[in-house]
């Protein structure tokens, strides 16, 4: 008797678990409804990155599942309910978008002399899910909400400033973030010398030749001139980077010691992606094609394509490897 009313009681608590997991799932994909919606809405833009495309979607995300998913959380039915209509309002914004809506957005940048407007058309749309998703996380999990799951929105609430920023201050209008980018395309000069002198002739004795934010590239296609301003350097990266690395850091249960360490090991690896990208926009000009269109094919999809696979598997490596010292030492 005893043995039946224990595999009753198994039976019973797998079956609890197993409806709890569904049910908390469903609540997930709910919150994250506005990004599969972009995604079905505009497929192709998730192709692209920075001011004409959703490629950021991807790993905001990413990174609100994987921060909520595994939280044991209790919500009422008013809460749910109030995630459902907010997750249908912002679908709805996504669909809206083709349908007039993008002409109403676009028209009021023009009306305040934006500059540039494909960044204040992306901004608006990163805008309107950055207070949705804050929205939706708080209703979940309450007013410590920005301990518990900080990360996704953190991402989503820096590429917004970043975009408004470009949108408003584009080029080298913002003197301090264009400090940098004279370095990199230095660096970038030198390591194309180096391939040219060392590892495979480029079409040209000198392939590269920087000069501020002026880079000159001569290979087997001709002359390319490219004007780089902060944001093509990748100097959006390193913010959002820092933000969102700080973000995570700060709930960590980790010594300082671990946190700085992380931090300046993840900036330093955003700063070699931001290099990569650049010489290999360069090698582009140099050994495919000196076309100004193919070119910016290119450039459309080859910065966060390069810089959102390096920031989701740091932090995964980073969130391991404490959880595995973690183990270690409580044994």
């Amino acid at each position: 008797m005893s043995r039946d009313r224990a595999r009753r009681y198994i039976a019973t608590s797998i079956i609890y678990f197993q409806s709890e997991g569904l049910y908390r799932l469903t609540l997930c994909l709910v919150i994250i409804a506005p990004f599969l919606a972009c995604l079905i809405l505009f497929p192709q833009s998730f192709l692209l990155s920075w001011n004409i495309g959703h490629a950021g979607f991807v790993i905001a995300a990413a990174l609100i599942l994987a921060e909520i998913i595994g939280i044991h959380f209790s919500i009422s039915r008013i809460r749910i309910a109030m995630i459902i209509i907010l997750s249908s309002i912002v679908t709805g914004y996504f669909i809206a978008l083709p349908l007039g809506l993008n002409q109403i957005i676009l028209s009021i940048g023009n009306t305040y002399k934006v500059a540039v407007i494909e960044s204040w058309i992306l901004m608006s749309q990163y805008f309107t899910i950055t207070i949705y998703t804050a929205t939706s996380i708080l209703f979940l999990l309450g007013r410590d909400w920005y301990k518990l799951a900080p990360a996704g929105v953190v991402y989503l609430a820096a590429t917004t400033v970043v975009l408004s920023l470009d949108s408003f201050f584009p080029y080298d209008s913002l003197g301090p973030l264009q400090m940098i980018v004279p370095a990199y395309l230095q660096i970038d000069q030198g390591v194309l010398r180096f391939i040219g002198d060392h590892i495979v002739y480029l079409g040209n004795d000198t392939p590269a030749t920087a000069n501020g934010n002026l880079l000159i590239l001569k290979g087997f296609h001709g002359a390319f001139y490219l004007q780089v301003f902060w944001p093509s350097a990748g100097v959006q990266s390193v913010i959002i980077y820092s933000l969102v690395m700080l973000s995570t850091l700060l709930r960590l249960r980790i010594p300082l010691s671990h946190k700085i360490t992380y931090f300046v090991v993840g900036a330093l690896g955003t700063a070699l992606v931001n290099i990569l990208r650049i010489a290999s926009l360069s090698m582009v000009a140099i050994t495919v094609t000196s076309n100004v269109k193919e070119w910016e094919t290119f450039h459309s999809f080859a910065g966060e394509i390069m810089f959102l696979p390096w920031i989701g598997i740091y932090l995964t490596a980073v969130v391991f490897l404490e959880n595995r010292s973690g183990t270690q030492r409580s044994t």
